[in-house]
């Protein structure tokens, strides 16, 4: 072989080696994305939600890398420890605090935590009507239900508006209406929210608002942006989403969102480092971070972890009929806000209606007056898509659907739709993701219309 095809060899084979050591890296920045989503969110849907293993495997964890992950469930010890090639990831289940993915804490700590007490809702929904209970009483609210079971059974049976309901309810001037669940769900299944976990979060900025400990127009305040810019960002700027704090929220690779969920062990303090952007309220970026950032703020409202947990269930949970609800917890103890509660199609049908009815609920007022007003009021630069923490369509992004309608919306096909003007609340849960085709819930809402 002459010394110029040498060259030319060893050249070749420089590149090679040099987009295989570049691949290996760049998978192994993904492992713990990869393992971390397959373990954290099995872990959830077995011990929090009920479902079975194969279930989860086969509907919720099918794409992408996720599919190529070796997962094994420890019942006894209720954790969930996941493989990818060199990777591996391990998420343990508390109860109260539910499923929490291990990084950087030794698990016997995390499992040393228990969940205070003090909790107790005193009351048995078995036993009382709804709205707090669930014995639903049979009203006739004008609403044309052989239509709107035809609809159910073309969502829930057929498939027919794309995606894959596991549940569906609507709410019509206050009642239940149609309810509906894929054969492996019933009422007492908890189901992941995702990103509608972020209107909850509002809701319990909202009750600290009406206790006076929070003014939403006034700055965060954190001692880590003292001295820059970042020190001008309010509360309101981060639940509008426009805090101009650097962020990426794309889930489909390597990215800030991603790595917070799956890498970090406290998850506000990594969106509190982002540096600034744009100056505060001035440009619209849909961000997880703001509302872990925003969730940590409550956390420093109260003195001791207990009375932060137990905020949550007694001002909120229990009073609004949704004291099963879980709102897991990052291991540095925050709650997740910007993704993991999860509760029934009947709380997050509650949830809905505590909000159509300007929050109150069950005739006592959880949030303040205005607040649903202030929610539903457009961030500035969001070109009419969004509040508070919450989506609107001020934009008529749904065309078929009224103006004043909001929502809370997961990025799987989870949905609570707020429809003021008819009195209604429709509920949508299961697995649409849009890299999928998503659902089409245009034709939904407008075939629910036409019920009317």
């Amino acid at each position: 072989m002459t010394k110029t095809r040498k060259r030319v060899l060893y050249g070749v084979l420089a590149v090679i080696g040099a987009a295989i050591a570049g691949a290996c890296i760049y998978i192994n920045s993904l492992m713990p994305i990869i393992t971390g989503y397959a373990a954290k969110n099995l872990c959830s849907d077995v011990f929090v939600s009920d479902r079975s293993p194969a279930d989860v495997l086969a509907i919720d964890l099918n794409f992408s890398f996720i599919k190529y992950t070796t997962n094994t469930v420890n019942f006894d010890e209720k954790s969930v420890t996941s493989h990818f090639l060199w990777g591996k990831s391990k998420a343990i289940y508390r109860k109260g605090f539910g499923v929490t993915l291990l990084k950087n804490i030794p698990e016997d700590k995390l499992r040393q935590s228990v969940y205070p007490s003090g909790c107790d809702p005193k009351y048995s929904q078995d036993t009382i009507k709804w709205p707090l209970g669930d014995i639903i009483p049979k009203i006739n609210t004008g609403i044309d239900t052989l239509k709107l079971r035809e609809i159910t059974k073309r969502l829930i049976t057929d498939n027919a508006y794309n995606g894959d309901a596991f549940a569906f309810m609507v709410i019509h001037k206050g009642i239940p209406v149609i309810e509906a669940y894929k054969p492996q769900f019933n009422r007492k299944t908890r189901f992941l929210s995702w990103s509608m976990a972020k209107s909850f979060i509002n809701a319990m900025v909202g009750i600290l608002v009406k206790q006076g400990k929070l003014d939403v127009m006034q700055p965060a305040g954190f001692d880590e942006w003292k001295g820059d810019e970042r020190y001008k960002i309010t509360i309101n700027n981060l639940m509008q989403m426009q805090s101009g704090l650097k962020w990426n929220e794309d889930y489909g690779n390597r990215s800030d969102v991603t790595l917070m969920l799956h890498r970090e062990s406290d998850m506000s303090h990594f969106a509190l480092d982002r540096p600034i952007a744009y100056p505060a309220g001035t440009h619209w970026y849909y961000s997880s971070g703001a509302t872990n950032i925003v969730s940590y703020l409550i956390r420093k409202q109260f003195t001791n972890d207990s009375s932060y947990y137990v905020f949550a269930n007694n001002q909120l949970f229990n009073k609004i009929g949704t004291p099963d609800a879980v709102f897991e917890v990052d291991p540095s103890g925050t709650r997740i806000g910007s993704s993991y509660l999860y509760a029934t199609a009947r709380d997050y049908a509650r949830f809905g209606l505590l909000f159509e009815n300007d929050g109150v609920f069950n005739g006592e007022r959880i949030l303040p007056e205005d607040w649903v007003k202030y929610s539903t009021s457009v961030a500035s630069a969001s070109n009419g898509r969004y509040g508070a923490f919450f989506w609107l369509n001020r934009s008529k992004a749904l065309p078929s659907a009224p103006e004043d309608m909001y929502a809370c919306d997961g990025h799987d096909g989870q949905h609570i739709y707020i429809l003021p003007t008819q009195e209604l609340v429709v509920v949508i849960l299961g697995y649409s993701p849009t890299f999928k085709g998503g659902m089409d819930t245009d034709r939904l809402l407008r075939d629910i219309l036409t019920t009317l």
